[in-house]
């Protein structure tokens, strides 16, 4: 149990460092001064953006989608290289097809329904109760409560409550969370898996080498106008966090916690987390 404790640790401090893009990234993207918000100011393409530093087995790459631009065919794509970034010569106009054309790349293009993949033959797994704190992913665990987009509050929050609840927003929407990371298999290769809201899209592409580094890739494409890199804790989940699930498993609607006899932080987190 202290070596279980060791490497979560170690996880997390390696996921906080490498929560960042990496200064290599298309030419119509502009980063924030904290290289956690990538954001593409012109067109709808030459908006590539890689994670920092490679992922280590197991640790995902989580953006938010803060952003949209109407009039563009097309959504966020994300996915994973063995490039490095540094050594490109000039960063592609495209993740797909121009950044998987040079080989050793998998790039998913996120749609508004219909992400799951399932191979011949195989049943999709029923998806986890959204109340379950962890994300299982083969022999992987990782607090689903960071992985899970969600709505604010409004005039019209009726109409989004019964997602709310159920901790599921449309892919593609405002708020959405969606991330890449790969699961080492026994034959010493890798799957990639795309995580959209905490619930796992399946194997989106197999055979990886995990002998060599592996970037996230985020290609901030069409109707995806800005996106933010999401820390991801892999520690134990806070007593406010246990709280919060609790209390939003029995409300009936989010603008009713106003009412609950509980402290102002509390009652925010429960509404817009």
């Amino acid at each position: 149990q202290g070596q279980l404790k060791i490497a979560r640790a170690a996880m997390a401090a390696r996921c906080r460092l490498a929560a960042r893009f990496h200064h290599i990234h298309g030419a119509n993207i502009r980063l924030d001064a904290s290289h956690t918000q990538a954001t593409r100011v012109e067109s709808f393409a030459n908006g590539l953006c890689f994670s920092q530093e490679p992922l280590a087995p197991g640790q995902i790459f989580l953006v938010e989608i803060e952003e949209k631009e109407l009039g563009w065919c097309g959504h966020l794509r994300v996915g994973l290289t063995a490039h490095d970034p540094q050594r490109l010569e000039v960063v592609p106009e495209y993740s797909l097809p121009d950044l998987v054309n040079l080989g050793d790349t998998w790039v998913f293009a996120i749609t508004r329904n219909h992400n799951r993949v399932v191979a011949e033959g195989e049943e999709a797994q029923p998806r986890g109760r959204p109340w379950e704190p962890s994300l299982l992913i083969e022999r992987l665990r990782i607090p689903r409560d960071t992985l899970v987009g969600r709505s604010r509050p409004g005039r019209y929050s009726h109409i989004l409550d019964d997602l709310f609840k159920m901790n599921v927003l449309p892919a593609t929407a405002r708020r959405s969370r969606i991330g890449v990371l790969y699961a080492p298999q026994p034959d010493g290769t890798a799957d990639m898996h795309i995580v959209i809201n905490g619930e796992d899209m399946g194997p989106s592409a197999r055979g990886l080498p995990t002998s060599r580094p592996l970037y996230a890739v985020i290609d901030v494409f069409a109707s995806t106008k800005s996106v933010r890199v999401i820390p991801v804790d892999y520690g134990f989940p806070s007593l406010q966090t246990l709280c919060r699930l609790v209390i939003q498993k029995h409300i009936v609607h989010r603008l009713a916690i106003d009412g609950l006899d509980l402290p102002p932080l509390l009652k925010s987190s429960c509404q817009h987390e």
